[in-house]
Parts: C-alpha cells; structure tokens; sequence
C-alpha cells in the first residue's frame, strides 16, 4: 500500500467530495468547487491530502488567522469570514485548522496522525505559534444527562472514557483551551472545544 501526504490540488477535487460525502454520511456536507480554488489562491501550502495508492482519501484544510482579532469565543462562521476564508491573514500568528476528515474504509490506519504531522511542520515552516482547530465530542451525548462538558473532557483526558475525536487529538498533543457552544449552525446537539497545540 502506498501513502502520500501531499498538497491538494484541483485536479484531487472529485475524489475528495467523494470522500467528503462518505465521511460525513449524516449531514451530506463538502466543499464546492470554488470554495477549494478559493482556499489553493489563498494558502496552497495550507492545504494537505492523504492519498493511498494514488487515491484521495483524506484532507486537512487550513488557513493563516491573526488570533488576536478571532479570540476565545469564536465560532466556524467567524473563524471562515462567513465562508468566505477572507479570514486568511498571511502575517497572523495561528494556523487554524478548518477541515480534517478520513474516509470511512481507510480509518484506523494512523492516516490522521501522519496529516497531523505535516500541520506541525507546517507551523514550524511559516513560525506560528499554535495550530487552533474546533472539535466535535461526538461520544458526548452519551453522557450528557450524567457529566458537563468539562467533566466528560476531564475523563477523557484521564483515559476512563474514549471519544474518537478529543481522544485523537488529545494523542496527538492537543490541548483543550476553551468549550464553545454554537460553534457551528445545525450542530446545537454536540458540544464543541477549541484545542490548541503550541509549537515551541
């Protein structure tokens, strides 16, 4: 089997709306067209994929943002510029990472990780000083009528309780900096974080 974590270009964007669409079965969600040559205009070097046997099976997307002006209590549409990715500031201080997904029939094989990595050498190559990314806990749910928000993340983080995603980025050396709520429209179900990861 053959890996590669390289930059996306337009000629990948079939394959990844194909994987957008199976990794997010529940909402039916992916980029068009323009917005992807919108964000390759922008910030080529932002954009990453994961290809296996010279296939598209993943993508982590990401803009330049000045933190500052953004701040703790955020949400996706203000983090986006509606959308618009005009948040994109070439001399701001955080990589802000606003997609990252795996097809379903490649989970499992650290192809996350790997992307995640390539982030961090990112960071380092252009001196940010943190990678800012909101998460779902999608497990949280489960728990809700039972723990808060931060109580489930405390667990989570001691290992008595696994979410795919915090998990994940917990292991990945992420930190969890702040719950948001109404972080993105449609989701009012799941709480969200912010996670940070300092590049030293």
């Amino acid at each position: 089997m053959k890996v590669e974590v390289t930059h996306l270009t337009m000629s990948d964007y079939l394959d990844l709306k194909e994987s957008m669409l199976e990794a997010y079965t529940q909402w039916g969600a992916y980029w068009r067209d323009h917005q992807i040559e919108k964000l390759l205009k922008l910030f080529p070097e932002g954009q990453l994929c994961i290809k296996v046997d010279d296939k598209l099976v993943g993508a982590a997307l990401s803009l330049i943002v000045d933190y500052s002006k953004l701040g703790d209590n955020h949400t996706y549409k203000d983090a986006t510029s509606n959308y618009t990715f005009d948040s994109h500031t070439p001399d701001g201080d955080v990589l802000y990472g606003i997609e990252v997904f795996i097809h379903p029939e490649h989970r499992g094989l650290r192809l996350g990780r790997r992307m995640y990595d390539a982030r961090k050498e990112l960071c380092e190559k252009f001196n940010l000083r943190a990678i800012i990314a909101g998460a779902r806990l999608p497990r949280y749910g489960e728990h809700a009528e039972k723990l808060s928000p931060k109580e489930y993340i405390e667990k989570v983080k001691n290992k008595e309780l696994y979410d795919p995603t915090l998990s994940f980025q917990l292991n990945n050396g992420f930190h969890v900096r702040k719950i948001l709520k109404g972080y993105m429209p449609g989701d009012d179900r799941v709480e969200r974080l912010c996670s940070l990861d300092r590049v030293d």
